[in-house]
């Protein structure tokens, strides 16, 4: 009996699209020899090693998805799972593209002194001789390589999922390692330590309430695929109760990520304490992962329900824009003031998401012209973000590095170049002319206008003028006023960062001046796979 009840149960392996999955699996497996490193691999040795390990897997992931992209592949692969489509390939670019260009401020030494912007022995109390003690023996932690990895994999895959479950499973993949490299900053390492407390506590609510979303949309629609959350949004045969409150906490969750008021308490905490290589990180990539992620989510899954987000997304956008801008002003530390430019940002990003939701009974060219517009402005935000971040981590006194504002008084007479590469990244946040800042900001003003929202673009016009005056205020201090007695200097970085520092420079440049083909490849990937 037992014999035939086995032979009744044919159990039947998955099939999986290897290929399409290539970028994942190269990463991933990527972070798992960098753990396998660190127990067999001498000390001294581990960071040259886990560096080339880490920058070769991205490479070859990024190679595997401009394959997939040349191809012209789309489709749903891992079993629904995982979809590979336009946004999807071109968040994986910007994820790995971005991570790379993280990872060679991970490995900076330079300006350190031979020390890396990470604490040595993050077991040890602040301050304590085991602490100056592994210091001065130059020890550190070469965990942030694999951590790095398995960060940039959540990731890729946060973006690409096909149904809430692998979403959420994502976004913890991601979420873990970002709790504990926000935690290991050298320098003021109790403000780390706050910073990782408060974004793992914060973060942990914010997962609870999407896993709680996500088990209401499955009580209503009996599936966590998009495609079937969809469809039974169309027939309509339920009570709307469980499904509106299930997009409620689910949007919640991804709002959280994107920093969108009023779930940004954590960002300006967070990108203060956490290490600057970190938190230029932590701007672009968590970012671009959860706005993708978003658009996936109310697009693909909840199209047809956009009556209901269509204002909550419309007000946080508004919200956003103007505490973001608003608050920025008063702040007195460089980071904290690109943490409060970083959520004017997203509300930025979320007038285009509001603007595909009108376009007759679904969201045809509307969606796929948003979210090329969110694209390219992630794009160009992106490469502006991580090189004004890496300028910052350049501006150093004794102590460390000098986040004051009036630490840069006077940089622009002594150092031009660092000062005219700084005013780049600055006047493409603000959106001036010739800057991809201002193609960005263009682009997804115009969904919104074409979406029927012309009153949400005054405001976020509005709210690029406000901005506009934190930015140039930091322009004319770092040329129109004389240094303070305080000792600052600027640091001279490695060759891979003067390197990356040049790609962020000419790519803000290139997509001010040459936007034209970069907006046509992403509008033609734009479409969302259902």
């Amino acid at each position: 009996m037992t014999s035939s009840l086995l032979q009744s149960l044919e159990v039947t392996a998955p099939k999986l699209e290897y290929s399409l999955l290539a970028p994942l699996i190269i990463v991933l497996t990527g972070a798992c020899i960098g753990v396998l490193l660190e127990a067999f691999v001498p000390r001294h040795r581990r960071r040259d090693v886990q560096t080339i390990i880490a920058g070769l897997s991205m490479l070859a992931a990024l190679l595997s998805v401009a394959f997939t992209w040349a191809k012209g592949t789309r489709q749903v692969a891992a079993l629904g799972s995982v979809v590979i489509d336009g946004p999807t390939l071109a968040a994986w670019s910007g994820l790995l593209v971005f991570g790379g260009m993280a990872l060679v401020l991970f490995a900076e030494r330079r300006v350190g002194a031979g020390q890396s912007s990470f604490t040595p022995m993050a077991a040890a109390m602040p301050g304590t001789p085991l602490e100056r003690r592994a210091s001065l023996a130059r020890t550190e932690h070469t965990e942030i390589y694999p951590l790095l990895l398995l960060a940039v994999f959540g990731m890729m895959l946060f973006a690409g999922s096909g149904d809430l479950l692998t979403m959420f499973v994502a976004l913890e993949i991601f979420s873990l390692p970002l709790y504990l490299l926000s935690g290991l900053a050298r320098r003021r390492r109790l403000l780390s330590q706050e910073a990782a407390l408060k974004y793992f506590l914060l973060g942990a609510l914010s997962s609870a309430l999407f896993l709680y979303g996500a088990a209401l949309l499955y009580g209503y629609s009996g599936s966590f695929y998009f495609s079937d959350i969809d469809k039974a949004i169309s027939v309509g045969q339920q009570s709307t109760g469980m499904l509106v409150a299930g997009l409620g906490l689910v949007t919640i969750g991804l709002l959280f990520k994107i920093g969108a008021v009023p779930f940004h308490s954590w960002t300006p905490d967070v990108y203060t304490g956490a290490p600057t290589p970190v938190t230029g990180f932590m701007a672009v990539c968590t970012k671009l992962a959860a706005v993708v992620a978003l658009l996936r989510v109310l697009y693909a899954g909840l199209g047809a329900l956009r009556w209901d987000w269509q204002p909550l997304i419309a007000v946080i956008a508004v919200l956003t824009m103007l505490v973001g801008a608003i608050v920025a002003i008063s702040q007195s530390d460089i980071k904290r003031m690109l943490a409060y430019s970083s959520i004017a940002h997203a509300g930025f990003l979320l007038t285009a998401v509001a603007g595909a939701s009108t376009s007759g009974n679904g969201l045809g060219a509307a969606q796929v012209g948003s979210t090329g517009a969110i694209l390219f402005y992630m794009a160009a935000y992106g490469f502006a973000n991580i090189g004004a971040f890496g300028l910052v981590m350049l501006v150093r006194t004794a102590g460390g590095e000098a986040t004051t504002l009036s630490s840069w008084r006077g940089l622009g007479r002594k150092h031009p170049l660092f000062a005219a590469t700084m005013t780049l990244f600055l006047l493409s946040f603000a959106g001036i002319p010739l800057t991809g800042g201002f193609v960005g900001k263009l682009l997804v003003f115009g969904a919104a206008w074409r979406g029927g929202y012309a009153w949400l673009v005054a405001v976020a016009v509005l709210a690029s003028i406000i901005a506009a005056f934190f930015y140039l205020r930091l322009v004319v201090l770092m040329y129109f006023h004389e240094a303070d007695d305080e000792e600052v200097v600027v640091a001279r970085p490695g060759i891979q960062t003067i390197l990356v520092l040049a790609l962020a420079a000419v790519a803000t440049l290139v997509l001010g001046l040459y936007s034209g083909p970069f907006v046509k490849v992403l509008t033609e990937a734009s479409g969302f796979l259902r």
